[in-house]
């Protein structure tokens, strides 16, 4: 991800504060929540992740941090770096240096953008419940739906929508012993399930200790802290490939280090989340793309990505109310009129088109990759998600370390596509996904996501579609 710069003056303030030059205005958005009378439209704010903010000194307007480095003098160590610096807030900056806009019901997110003062690469929003919360789902015995359009999402490249449990507030009550928190509505407290060390600020602390630049990401860099929390996937695409997937933690807005992070390597099974996570991914379960015909750019598809296709994911109970546990997980997808389920896949020698943990126990025995989804919680684990309030995130991104290959190509890239079950995810080849050629050669790439409305399984909206739909396979 990219850092952002800008010159302007702030008053003095204490910690991960937030800065006074720029009032933030959070970019709106329509969307409909849905009962057994219909659907009512409703209008939120969006608002974007704090490690795309400008961080400067409080009452003054030097960069604390610039390019992929931190200010040495300014930022020593995290005590001092945090009561220091602050982060700003944003306005036309949506559009002018972030490339999100919005229309109606629609979010559009450019993948590169250049700015006044900067390139801003890619982009991470969470949907508002007012000026200073997060919305928080709760979607047991629940469905979500929205639309997406990925015909400019190419190789290499992501669209994703997908839940994290993040703090409500963005951490400001949890956190306040440490430091006076801008918070949720200035983007904090991210988390997922990777963990990820290239957060600038965790839990209100800047993430300072050995922080170390990339080598490949002129604005980005891995500090010794990363941040954990259990994340479910609805939509991670480009047009060449599209997944679904549960990934489970065992601790929940944890600030990691050394093994419990589960950094690639002889840590990746060590840590407090299940990094791999239990995913449906066409491509994966298609015996190396010899028969893959489900999701693709082309007619010849029976979802065709150069087209917007409507995405509806359903968190189904065992015993079919809101309080019952979470046993299943399931996917379909509705375009021209025509409506598609995942087709029954042959994994272990039994078949599944939604994610259980039964589904999870095959796969992980099909694969032998040491994915431990069950082991870190589980179907459990995506119940007590929604049990507890997850928050809605859009993002579009490149991948300066893995070439986003596990998610469109073959990968790891010494697999053999037929023998190594799972290892082929895509048709993308293996120097396709290259983070900077990407962002010189397609900046404008630009994902949409519209029509996000949730409800009962069974509300009017959907009920004639579930009860009567052709399922095509």
């Amino acid at each position: 991800m990219k850092g952002v710069a800008f010159l302007s003056c702030v008053t003095l303030a204490n910690g991960q504060a937030a800065g006074t030059i720029t009032e933030e205005k959070h970019p709106q958005i329509d969307y409909h929540v849905c009962g057994q009378s219909g659907c009512k439209k409703q209008t939120t704010g969006l608002t974007i992740d704090s490690n795309w903010r400008w961080t400067h000194v409080a009452g003054d307007t030097k960069n604390c941090y610039t390019g992929n480095l931190w200010d040495e003098q300014l930022c020593p160590d995290e005590a001092t770096c945090s009561k220091n610096c602050v982060i700003e807030g944003a306005d036309k900056e949506y559009e002018g240096t972030y490339g999100v806009k919005t229309n109606a019901d629609e979010l559009s997110l450019q993948f590169v953008t250049v700015g006044p003062y900067t390139t801003n690469i890619g982009s991470r929003l969470y949907m508002m419940n007012g000026e200073d919360k997060y919305k928080m789902f709760h979607l047991k015995n629940r469905e979500f739906t929205f639309t997406v359009d990925d015909s400019e999402v190419d190789c290499g490249l992501n669209g994703a929508l997908y839940f994290v449990q993040m703090q409500e507030d963005g951490g400001v009550s949890k956190y306040k012993k440490y430091n006076k928190m801008a918070g949720a509505k200035y983007g904090t407290g991210y988390c997922d399930a990777q963990c990820p060390h290239d957060m600038k600020w965790i839990h209100g602390r800047a993430n300072v200790v050995d922080w170390v630049p990339s080598d490949s990401d002129d604005n980005a860099g891995l500090g010794k802290y990363g941040t954990c929390c259990t994340e479910i996937d609805l939509w991670e695409a480009n047009k060449h490939a599209m997944a679904f997937t549960m990934h489970a933690c065992d601790h929940q807005d944890y600030r990691c280090s050394g093994a419990d992070c589960g950094d690639n390597g002889v840590d990746r099974f060590s840590g407090v989340c299940d990094k791999n996570g239990c995913d449906i991914q066409h491509n994966r379960f298609s015996e190396g793309g010899a028969s893959q015909t489900f999701y693709g750019a082309g007619d010849q598809f029976k979802i065709n990505a150069n087209e917007k296709v409507t995405v509806t994911t359903q968190f189904i109970t065992v015993d079919g109310t809101d309080s019952g546990k979470l046993s299943e997980v399931k996917q379909f997808y509705t375009q021209n009129g025509k409506t598609f389920d995942h087709p029954m896949y042959s994994i272990n020698g039994n078949k599944h088109n939604s994610i259980t943990n039964d589904m999870c126990k095959d796969w992980v025995a099909d694969t032998k990759d040491g994915t431990n989804f069950i082991e870190k919680g589980g179907m459990q684990a995506v119940d007590d998600i929604f049990e507890n309030g997850a928050v809605l995130v859009m993002s579009f991104w490149d991948d300066h370390y893995a070439n986003m290959l596990w998610l469109d190509s073959l990968y790891p890239i010494d697999k053999d596509p037929i023998k190594d079950v799972g290892s082929y995810r895509g048709p993308c080849s293996a120097t396709s996904g290259n983070a900077q050629d990407l962002e010189k050669n397609v900046p404008n790439s630009t994902v949409r996501f519209s029509g996000i409305k949730w409800g009962p399984l069974r509300s009017e909206e959907h009920t004639s579609e579930l009860q009567s739909r052709k399922i095509s396979r």
